[in-house]
C-alpha cells in the first residue's frame, strides 16, 4: 500500500521525499513573480514616454502591494504551522477548524486592505514614497486596482497554503501555470488594446477592437492579474472541498475567537516579519527617489523596479523551499521526531542554496540582455547591472537565512524570527542606508553595498540561532 503525502513527510527518505515536496512549491512560488515578469515585459514595450516611468511606478507598487500580501502570508504561515501540527498528530478535524477560521480572518484583512488602497493610493505614491513626475501619475492608478482587488492574492496564498500544510504540493502548481497564461492572454488584450503591439502579440488588437476593449497601458496590467488570480481560486477552491473535506457547510460557522486568537498570537510576529523585510525595500525604494531622481529624470527608480522585481524571485523562490521546511518542521514536530524536523530545516537551506546560486549566476553573467530585455536605455541599464552586480551574490545567504526562519515558524517561534528581521533591519540596514545617501558625495553603489551586507548578516542570525535549537520550545508549549 502507498504512503499518503502526509504519512511520507514524517518516514519517507527526508532528501528525497523533501526535494519532491519542495521543489513544485518553489516552482510555484516562482511562478507568482512571473506575474509581475510579464507585467513589465509588456509595460516595456510601450511608447518610450510611457514605458519608463511605468516601469518605475510597478517597481515601487510592487513593494506596497506585498505589504498586504505579507500580512495575508503571516495568516497562512501561522495556518499552515498549525494545520501541519494537528495533522501529523492525526486531528483532521481540528486541522478543518482552524482552516476555516483562517479563511475569515483572511476575508477581513482583504477588505480592510483593498478600503486603504481606493482611498489613499495618490498619498501613499506622492507622500509617504516620495515618488514624482509620471512615475507617481501612473502609480496612482495602477495601484488603486492593485490594491482595491488584492483579495485575489490572499486567498490564492491562503488556499495554496492549506494544501502544502496537508501534503498537496503539485496541484497548485499546476493551477499556477494556467493561471500565468492567462494573465499574459489578458494582460496582451488590456494593456495594448487595439492599439500598436509588438509583432509576437498581434493577434491581440484585433481580439481587443471585437471586444471594445480600451487601450489601458500600466492599469490593464493590473487588471488582467486580479481577474487570472480570480478565476484561478475557483478549481482551487473546489480541490480543496472535495479532496480534503474543507469548507463544507457543517464545518463552517462564524468567528471563533479562540481560534483566531491562537492563529494570531503566530501570525502577528510572522507577518510583522516578513513586512519588515518588505519597509526595508520601499525604504531603498523611497531613499532613491529622494536622492537620485528629479522631476524629469527617473533612471534610478525604473532601475531599481527592475531589479526588485527580477530579485523577488529570489525572495519567493526562497519562500517555496521555506514553506517546504515549515511543513516538514510541523508534521515531524506534532509526530514527535524533534531530530527529522531539525534536519529538514537543514536540508531545504541547502536545496534553496543551490536554487540562489543558479539565480545569482544568471543574474550575474547575462544581466545585460536580461535587464535590456525590459528597458535598453544606457542609463538605466548601467544603474541596474551596478545592483546586480553588488547584491545578487548575497542572494545565496539571503535564500539560507529565509529557509531556516521558515523553519522556525514551523515550529511556531514566530517572535524569534520576527525579533531577528528586526534588529537586522532597523538596527543595521536603514541606519548604514540612510548614512549612504546623506554623507557627501552619495552614490547608488554605496546603498547597494548596505543591502548586500545586510543580507549576510541576517544569514549568520538565523545559522546561528536555528543550530542552538532554542525555537523547538515553541512546539513543546505551543
Amino acid at each position: 500500500m502507498t504512503a499518503g503525502p502526509g504519512e511520507r513527510i514524517v518516514s519517507g527518505p527526508l532528501a528525497v521525499t523533501l526535494l519532491r515536496f519542495g521543489a513544485p512549491l518553489a516552482l510555484g512560488m516562482g511562478l507568482q513573480t512571473t506575474f509581475n515578469l510579464v507585467d513589465a515585459y509588456l509595460i516595456s514595450r510601450l511608447d518610450a514616454d510611457v514605458a519608463g516611468p511605468s516601469l518605475g511606478a510597478i517597481g515601487i507598487c510592487d513593494q506596497i502591494a506585498a505589504l498586504g500580501s505579507i500580512v495575508s502570508y503571516g495568516i497562512s504561515t501561522a495556518t499552515a504551522a498549525l494545520v501541519a501540527q494537528y495533522e501529523g498528530r492525526g486531528d483532521r478535524e481540528a486541522a478543518r477548524h482552524v482552516a476555516w477560521q483562517s479563511m475569515i480572518m483572511v476575508a477581513l484583512w482583504a477588505v480592510l486592505f483593498g478600503v486603504i488602497g481606493l482611498v489613499g493610493a495618490g498619498f501613499i505614491m506622492r507622500d509617504l514614497v516620495g515618488a514624482k513626475g509620471q512615475v507617481a501619475e501612473l502609480g496612482t492608478g495602477y495601484l488603486r486596482v492593485i490594491l482595491g482587488g488584492s483579495f485575489s492574492i490572499f486567498f490564492l496564498l491562503q488556499v495554496t497554503t492549506i494544501q502544502r500544510a496537508l501534503g498537496s504540493s503539485k496541484t497548485p502548481v499546476a493551477m499556477l501555470l494556467l493561471s500565468n497564461v492567462l494573465n499574459l492572454f489578458l494582460a496582451v488584450l488590456l494593456v495594448y488594446g487595439p492599439g500598436d503591439a509588438p509583432p509576437v502579440f498581434a493577434w491581440g488588437p484585433p481580439i481587443a477592437r471585437a471586444l471594445h476593449i480600451p487601450r489601458m497601458q500600466l492599469v490593464g496590467a493590473a487588471w488582467a492579474t486580479i481577474i487570472a488570480r480570480t478565476v484561478t481560486l475557483c478549481p482551487l477552491w473546489f480541490v480543496v472541498i472535495r479532496r480534503f473535506g474543507l469548507f463544507r457547510r457543517g464545518a463552517r460557522g462564524g468567528l471563533a475567537r479562540r481560534t483566531a486568537g491562537d492563529i494570531f498570537r503566530i501570525a502577528w510576529p510572522s507577518s510583522t516579519q516578513l513586512v519588515i523585510r518588505i519597509l526595508a525595500m520601499l525604504a531603498v525604494h523611497a531613499l532613491v527617489a529622494r536622492a537620485f531622481t528629479t522631476q524629469t529624470d527617473q533612471t534610478a527608480t525604473t532601475a531599481l523596479g527592475i531589479c526588485f522585481r527580477l530579485e523577488t524571485m529570489a525572495l519567493f523562490v526562497g519562500l517555496g523551499w521555506g514553506s517546504a521546511a515549515q511543513t516538514f518542521v510541523g508534521q515531524n514536530l506534532g509526530a514527535e521526531n524533534e531530530a527529522r524536523a531539525t534536519s529538514s530545516g537543514w536540508t531545504a537551506a541547502f536545496y534553496n542554496l543551490c536554487a540562489m546560486a543558479l539565480l545569482m549566476l544568471a543574474y550575474r553573467n547575462f544581466g545585460l540582455p536580461i535587464v535590456r530585455f525590459f528597458d535598453d536605455d544606457a542609463n538605466v541599464v548601467s544603474v541596474a547591472l551596478g545592483y546586480l552586480s553588488v547584491v545578487a551574490p548575497s542572494y545565496l545567504p539571503l535564500g539560507v537565512g529565509i529557509v531556516l526562519g521558515s523553519a522556525m515558524t514551523g515550529a511556531g517561534a514566530t517572535r524569534t524570527t520576527m525579533l531577528i528581521d528586526l534588529g537586522v533591519v532597523f538596527g543595521f540596514q536603514l541606519p548604514l542606508a540612510i548614512a549612504a545617501v546623506t554623507l557627501p558625495d552619495p552614490t547608488p553603489a554605496r546603498l547597494w553595498l548596505v543591502v548586500a551586507v545586510t543580507n549576510v548578516l541576517g544569514a549568520v542570525v538565523y545559522v546561528v540561532n536555528y543550530r542552538r535549537g532554542t525555537y523547538l520550545r515553541s512546539a513543546a508549549t505551543g
